[in-house]
């Protein structure tokens, strides 16, 4: 059990986030911008070309909004700011280029992970913009813009002499990974090849606190965390406690890309995939990945529902 259950998980995931993100950029994170008002944050002009592409019959959750939701956990995808409540992150800063492109007001909401499928289904915000990867499944229900590619990454503590590039690495390790994420099926199917060839399963470990998983990594409870290779990334900048042990494309064997997740046939998608080329061809795209350490996953062209991960 936490000892962090008694603070709301907004707090604690804020406090993470703002901890993990000041020694990449500097002493107290001096050079970007760590306040609700966001003053780095790079904005953009409305995009005719792709306003012009959205159905006649279009319908957005608010007038003169659009309402995008964010699993916010840790930076740099998205945390929260120094007030402990407004979303900050490369994922918000993605959703206010589209608002912008779109000539419309940006409201993120934060939602669990596992929620925001039905969420957007059921009509409660206009996108999810929060680090989802294109699957074949996904794709029935939902559209896809393109707009980082997916890496992911093991880490373990420091002084580990694991190196995890291949599955016959995980056997019989203790992994920790999110639950109903991308990661978790490859992990997964690493098992499956793993047992098929004899060697002894892997055990996944599953946490709702990133702080908890964080202990559980140090004290050695978990032999690796598998998950988005940025987020480990800023924590092995900061404390050189824990080490890039492998990474590999969330796409695994195959590559995948992260994308702006809209409903289907909502026809918003296109209008997103031209305004996020848009935002690459005027330099503003490279400037938020920039801005939170993501240049490494940046894609060189917005691509609208290209070939995802494959159905298991």
């Amino acid at each position: 059990m936490s000892r962090n259950t008694h603070l709301p998980r907004r707090t604690v995931l804020a406090a993470l986030s703002l901890t993990l993100l000041a020694p990449l950029f500097g002493h107290a994170a001096s050079s970007i911008d760590l306040s609700p008002q966001q003053k780095g944050q790079p904005s953009a002009r409305p995009v005719p070309e792709a306003i012009k592409l959205l159905p006649k019959d279009v319908r957005f959750v608010k007038d003169k909004t659009l309402v995008v939701a964010i699993a916010g956990g840790i930076l740099p995808l998205g945390g929260f700011a120094n007030d402990s409540k407004t979303i900050i992150g490369a994922d918000p800063d993605i959703s206010r280029l589209v608002a912008d492109g779109l000539g419309r007001k940006l409201e993120l909401v934060n939602v669990a992970w596992a929620d925001w499928p039905l969420g957007l289904q059921s009509g409660k915000y206009d996108a999810v913009i929060s680090n989802v990867t294109v699957t074949e499944a996904r794709k029935e229900k939902f559209d896809f813009s393109t707009y980082r590619k997916d890496l992911l990454g093991f880490y373990t503590k420091a002084g580990s002499k694991l190196k995890i590039n291949e599955p016959k690495d995980t056997a019989g390790l203790k992994v920790i990974v999110g639950a109903g994420t991308n990661q978790e099926q490859i992990l997964l199917e690493w098992n499956k090849k793993n047992e098929a060839a004899g060697l002894k399963p892997l055990q996944a470990l599953y946490f709702d606190d990133e702080a908890v998983a964080r202990v559980a990594l140090q004290s050695g409870r978990a032999d690796a965390w598998l998950g988005p290779n940025a987020i480990y990334a800023l924590e092995a900048a900061r404390t050189g406690k824990v080490k890039l042990a492998g990474t590999f494309s969330g796409g695994w064997p195959l590559t995948a890309d992260i994308a702006v997740t809209t409903r289907k046939d909502s026809g918003l998608a296109a209008a997103i995939t031209k305004i996020i080329n848009t935002q690459i061809a005027n330099g503003n795209y490279a400037k938020v990945l920039s801005r939170w350490g993501l240049s490494a996953e940046a894609v060189s062209e917005s691509r609208t529902n290209p070939p995802g991960l494959p159905k298991s």
